[in-house]
């Protein structure tokens, strides 16, 4: 399945990258979810995400670095992800489209080897990752 939430905010694209760090990951959490922190290295090829989501462990690569004069994306993917869910990946994308203003972008593939439980997951995912855009744009703007 796919998830696909662009955002547009006020702000030079390379500027917001650098906002791209341990405040905004915890200011994007949604409300219901217990989360815990355990490492963040970055946004960086090589980099790691090590978090308890609600008890259960989620650990995130950063597999993919890129940037040139209109956009920044990282790819991060699932490396040890809880169940129901066998697949993530998760494309961050700043893109440019002016001098002061961008557009993030959340590209969310995901998988839990059931096309009827992917199907039944997606409003649930959606709205959390929907509900970012209003963090985006008060926290990068």
């Amino acid at each position: 399945m796919n998830i696909l939430i662009k955002t547009t905010v006020n702000r030079n694209f390379r500027e917001i990258f650098a906002r791209f760090n341990l405040d905004l990951f915890v200011a994007l959490k949604p409300p219901v979810v217990n989360l815990v922190v355990e490492r963040f290295d970055g946004c960086k090829k090589g980099d790691e995400v090590h978090l308890k989501i609600n008890g259960q462990r989620w650990v995130s690569h950063i597999t993919e670095f890129f940037e040139s004069d209109d956009e920044i994306y990282f790819i991060d993917r699932g490396a040890i992800i809880p169940a129901p869910l066998s697949n993530w990946k998760h494309i961050h994308r700043i893109v440019r489209t002016g001098e002061n203003s961008s557009v993030v972008i959340d590209d969310i593939e995901y998988t839990t080897g059931n096309r009827v439980l992917d199907k039944i997951m997606f409003p649930v995912l959606y709205t959390m990752f929907l509900l970012r855009r209003p963090i985006y744009k008060k926290k990068l703007s």
